[in-house]
């Protein structure tokens, strides 16, 4: 059973830091595509960051320099973290974990809340 599930979502005051994490298990993740997407309320959902099956990256504008991607390829579980520094308001959102490759999976999300 193909499964994508995020945790470390929260309520963070400006400024501050949050590790999201995303464990993708029953198929072979390792040969996909990683990425972080989020969604506010009213809005589309956005591409946050990207990480390919080589380990090559790429962020969105509104996130570089403050935002890190990076995956870590066991042998029956991939898992992508996503390190984000210096939080905005303007990044609350849900945050989805997809893998692509053949097929596109999703995560369920992780609410991620910059107040303060």
């Amino acid at each position: 059973q193909v499964q994508l599930v995020e945790s470390g979502g929260g309520l963070v005051q400006p400024g501050g830091s949050l590790r999201l994490s995303c464990a993708a298990s029953g198929t072979i993740f390792s040969r996909y595509h990683m990425a972080w997407y989020r969604q506010a309320p009213g809005n589309q959902r956005e591409l946050v960051a990207r990480i390919t099956s080589g380990g090559n990256t790429a962020y969105a504008d509104s996130v570089k320099g403050r935002f890190t991607i990076s995956r870590d390829n066991a042998k029956n579980t991939v898992t992508v973290y996503l390190q984000m520094n210096s939080l905005k308001p303007e990044d609350t959102a849900v945050y989805y974990c997809n893998a692509d490759s053949m097929d596109s999976y999703w995560g369920q999300g992780t609410q991620v809340t910059v107040s303060s």
